[in-house]
């Protein structure tokens, strides 16, 4: 069964559920997708680590299911931005390895390393608040120290990095830390043949050296997000830390993709038509009256809005599909919904719209919303709200 016949399904069986309410606009997730997608990319690693990451909620996707997903796929690391992710994993039971590395001083890091979360530290002081964090719940925490290498974002300066390695490999020595690895990030990976490609990697290159020549043995040095994974082998080094391709979105141009994998997406992102009706030629539609109809035609309501994460900036211009009819949005997008023409088709209540998936149906990918809305792909999944229930497929 579809993604459009499962809605159309879920919509018609609404309240009529032995287990309770079914919603009439879902995301649905297809998890066998994030763990096709992670042995894809497990494929073009060759031999380098794979780390999964999980932040903002794996991507709109769900946390948790996420992580199960890309472990079963191989994926050898679990990724988070935030301790509060990182806390939400270990709390379902999952204990695979797991980094956490946006944090500001005064953060539960005694929990952290209880819980057995790697951190980054961007500085000397960062360090050595892990570290004494470390001494008073009676574990080493296990560190990737983090060096800018030119995105001019977190992590310490080419010029600060000698004076962090010699520290930690003083608090090494002390046993009061392990230094497990060395990471950046890189600012245009997703633009191959840029040049700040190469001038970040041998930045990252010196890094390195800087921090074995004082004595740190770092095992796992890592610097390549999904593109850099997908169109840059030379900077897999020991992981790679794709985010965007686990749940199948190529952050690529089309041209720049060559023989790359066939990545799956993950979400679709529906709703059921709740109300049709015919509007006469002129009729003023949505918030300002942007738009008019220009001719007598049948209006179709659909439940999402800008509060679930439909951008009103796609407004006039997000593609839809329902039935087997491709439409957009006519006029404003609201708060929790907004109208398609759809002419003299046979469309009724209840019907299924379904604005991005994998295209099975014939749906839009999710980067055709984005570039409605004048965004990313990345902004899009992410930006999809707590009150659109995730269907797990």
């Amino acid at each position: 069964m579809n993604r459009s016949s499962t809605l159309k399904n879920t919509a018609a069986s609404a309240y009529r559920n032995d287990e309770g309410f079914v919603p009439q606009r879902a995301a649905y997730i297809e998890t066998a997708a994030i763990t096709a997608n992670v042995r894809a990319l497990r494929e073009v690693a060759k031999g380098a680590k794979v780390l999964a990451v999980l932040k903002a909620d794996g991507y709109g996707h769900g946390i948790v299911p996420a992580a199960r997903a890309a472990l079963e796929g191989g994926a050898d690391y679990l990724g988070t931005a935030v301790l509060e992710e990182a806390f939400a994993v270990r709390a379902a039971g999952i204990t695979a390895p797991l980094f956490s590395w946006l944090s500001a001083p005064g953060a539960p890091y005694g929990r952290a390393i209880a819980e057995d979360i790697e951190l980054a530290a961007y500085s000397l002081g960062q360090l050595r608040e892990i570290a004494d964090a470390g001494q008073q719940v009676g574990a080493v925490p296990r560190i990737h120290l983090k060096i800018d290498t030119g995105m001019w974002r977190g992590g310490a300066t080419p010029g600060d990095w000698p004076g962090l390695c010699a520290a930690a490999r003083e608090l090494e020595t002390e046993g009061r830390i392990r230094v497990l690895g060395i990471w950046s990030h890189l600012a245009c990976a997703d633009e191959p043949g840029h040049p700040s490609l190469p001038a970040q990697l041998e930045v990252f290159r010196q890094a390195i050296a800087t921090a074995r020549a004082l004595g740190l043995e770092p095992t796992l040095c890592h610097i390549a997000n999904s593109a850099a994974t997908l169109a840059s082998p030379e900077a897999h080094f020991d992981m790679v830390r794709p985010g965007l391709a686990v749940y199948g979105v190529n952050p690529l141009a089309e041209a720049d993709r060559g023989n790359g994998p066939a990545l799956r997406p993950a979400m679709s992102l529906g709703a059921a038509v709740v109300q049709t009706k015919r509007a006469p030629a002129g009729a003023g539609v949505s918030y300002g009256h942007t738009e008019s109809t220009a001719r007598q035609t049948t209006l179709a309501v659909v439940p999402l809005g800008y509060a679930d994460g439909v951008f009103r900036s796609a407004s006039s211009a997000g593609p839809v599909l329902i039935g087997n009819r491709a439409y957009r949005v006519l006029g404003r997008v609201c708060m929790d919904q907004f109208v398609v023409d759809v002419g003299d088709d046979d469309v009724a209540a209840g019907d299924a719209a379904l604005l991005f998936g994998p295209g099975d149906s014939g749906e839009p990918h999710v980067e055709a919303w984005a570039a409605a809305a004048g965004t990313i792909p990345y902004e899009v999944l992410t930006r999809i709200g707590s009150r659109v229930p995730r269907i797990y497929l």
